[in-house]
C-alpha cells in the first residue's frame, strides 16, 4: 500500500469518503486534486459520483454500503420501494437497483458501484415510518420501515378496485407471504394512510385492521 492511500486508509473511519475529507488528507501535496485523480486512475479509489468516493477493493476493510451511498448520492432521501422491501425480506426477488424516496425531483444515477433511482415523495409524507439503521458506530443510513416501504410502493401504482384485488396482487404479483404482514404495525400503516390519502394505502390499512 503506497504512502498516499495508506494515510487516507489510516484516517478514514468509513468506507464511504467525501471530497472535503480527501482534500484534507491530501493537503500536504502541492496539487491535491491531481493526486486524487491519480488515485482514481489507479483504482485505489473509486469515484461514485462527483464528491463521493469509496476505497478500491484492495484497500477495503469491509464492503462499502450501497445503503449509505444511496443516502449520500442524492438527498434528503431514504431507501424505500423494491430495495427496502427486499432488505426487509418481504419480497423474494434479489433487487439490483437501489431505490429511494426523495423530497426533490426524480433522479436516476448510473455509477461504477450500481444503479440508484430516486422517486419523489411529497414533504408531508416524507418523515413518517423512517428507521435509522447502523452498520457500525460511524456508519448509518435511513430506510423505510417495511410498512412504509410497501405503502410507498403501492402509492406509485394504479389503484385497485377492492381489498380482494390488492390481496391477489400482493400474493401473486409481488409474491409477498401474506403471513409476514401479520407482524406489521397496524397503527403505523393507518397513520401512513391518513397522511398519504391514497386508495391503495387505504385498502392496505383496511386489510390489516380486519
Amino acid at each position: 500500500m503506497n504512502g498516499v492511500i495508506s494515510e487516507i486508509r489510516r484516517r478514514a473511519k468509513t468506507e464511504e469518503l467525501d471530497y472535503l475529507f480527501l482534500m484534507e488528507c491530501l493537503s500536504s501535496y502541492k496539487q491535491p486534486r491531481d493526486r486524487l485523480t491519480k488515485l482514481i486512475k489507479s483504482n485505489e479509489l473509486i469515484r461514485v459520483k462527483k464528491g463521493l468516493y469509496v476505497f478500491g477493493k484492495e484497500y477495503q476493510r469491509r464492503p462499502y454500503s450501497l445503503e449509505v451511498l444511496a443516502n449520500l448520492i442524492y438527498g434528503p432521501s431514504y431507501l424505500s420501494f423494491e430495495y427496502a422491501l427486499s432488505y426487509h425480506n418481504l419480497i423474494p426477488e434479489r433487487v439490483t437497483r437501489v431505490t429511494s424516496a426523495c423530497s426533490k425531483r426524480i433522479k436516476h444515477f448510473h455509477t461504477p458501484v450500481g444503479e440508484f433511482i430516486y422517486y419523489y415523495v411529497p414533504q408531508p409524507k416524507f418523515p413518517v415510518g423512517i428507521t435509522w439503521e447502523s452498520i457500525d458506530e460511524q456508519t448509518h443510513f435511513l430506510i423505510a420501515s417495511k410498512e412504509k416501504a410497501l405503502a410507498d410502493y403501492l402509492a406509485r401504482i394504479k389503484p385497485f378496485e377492492s381489498k380482494e384485488d390488492l390481496l391477489i396482487y400482493l400474493d401473486e404479483g409481488m409474491r409477498i407471504d401474506l403471513h409476514d404482514m401479520e407482524g406489521f404495525n397496524r397503527d403505523l400503516v393507518c397513520e401512513i394512510a391518513e397522511i398519504y390519502q391514497n386508495k391503495n394505502v387505504d385498502l392496505l390499512c383496511t386489510i390489516l385492521q380486519e
